[in-house]
């Protein structure tokens, strides 16, 4: 390498390490944005009787600035630009509905609804959280290791692919929630039957995927081992199932979005209790932000479990880290 080059790689690192740490300029805008909301919540009178607007109005503040400390810090990047469409967003709700009550209630609520329904009802929220992520584990977990199990038998046995393959193709793309009433007739726990239809929505996406895993294994890694001595369990757990594991995690990221889309419907329909049984019952009381906040509940908690996944992901598979992001 010339000193021309070395000197220009140089200051191609200089510029690129100045350009890192500065504060963009949007930065700046996102405290005000949402000190301005906290004003318009604070000082504008509201268009009827509605709890937790001085509540709201300091939590705006709040966040407001906590935003210009971290301007001042240099720690708002990417999610600047975020902060300050969250500002204007929940701004011009508060101003829409809150102020000029502009859309038909009860319908649609104000921000100080959900706000007033976090502060106040907040253990039965908890509660049915409890619930639902009990439930959600027990049925996607025991679902993931049969599909798990299923999909090494289908890679590695002739007999049982001979058995289970029929039943896996007749069974596998059934909607769980066709078996629904099926399923609370025959089984005379709701709970039960919940978890069963939870555990056939994740086992099915599972098993094909480790079957698909297994299956494209390079033979050559087994005919070393095998040269070495190993026997079949050693090639199923330490050469195919190590192998598979990317296909495995696939089928895992759909048999837990299948789990949640089983888990709401069965809450709703049979299980008397979790988000779902709450939004049921906020629903049929015309508690609309209780629904609300149940779905933004919901979102944490399925937004959190898939970036868990995603971390034990990546923690096995190091080399494909950077491949897929959540």
């Amino acid at each position: 390498m010339s000193g021309a080059e070395a000197t220009f790689g140089v200051d191609t690192a200089i510029t690129s390490q100045k350009t890192a740490t500065r504060v963009s300029p949007i930065a700046w805008f996102a405290g005000p944005v949402w000190l301005l909301a906290a004003l318009l919540t604070w000082r504008w009178p509201d268009a009827d009787d509605f709890p937790a607007t001085d509540a709201l109005a300091a939590g705006f503040a709040v966040v407001g600035v906590a935003l210009l400390v971290g301007a001042a810090l240099k720690l708002l990047r990417e999610r600047a630009a975020w902060a300050v469409a969250l500002g204007l967003g929940l701004g011009a709700w508060e101003v829409v509905q809150a102020k000029l009550l502009l859309l038909p209630r009860p319908f649609f609520g104000t921000p100080q609804d959900l706000l007033d329904v976090f502060l106040t009802d907040w253990s039965r929220l908890g509660n049915s959280l409890l619930h639902s992520l009990g439930l959600l584990l027990v049925g996607y977990g025991l679902g993931s290791l049969i599909g798990i199990a299923t999909g090494i038998g289908l890679g590695r046995s002739l007999r049982f692919r001979y058995w289970a393959h029929p039943v896996l193709r007749m069974i596998g793309p059934l909607p769980p929630v066709a078996l629904l009433p099926l399923a609370f007739v025959m089984i005379p726990s709701s709970w039960v039957a919940g978890e069963a239809l939870m555990m056939l929505a994740s086992a099915f996406p599972v098993a094909v995927l480790t079957w698909s895993g297994i299956s494209a294994v390079d033979p050559a890694f087994h005919d070393v081992a095998r040269t070495m001595g190993a026997k079949e369990r050693f090639l199923v757990f330490h050469v195919a199932l190590p192998a598979a594991l990317p296909q495995i995690f696939v089928g895992l990221f759909m048999g837990l979005g299948a789990s949640f889309a089983m888990l709401v419907v069965a809450e709703m329909l049979g299980v008397k209790a979790g988000l779902g049984f709450y939004m049921q019952w906020a629903q049929g009381w015309a508690a609309y932000p209780n629904m609300y906040a149940a779905l933004v509940v919901m979102s944490v908690m399925c937004t959190g479990l898939i970036t868990l996944l995603f971390r034990v992901r990546d923690k096995l598979l190091v080399w494909q880290k950077d491949g897929l992001k959540w």
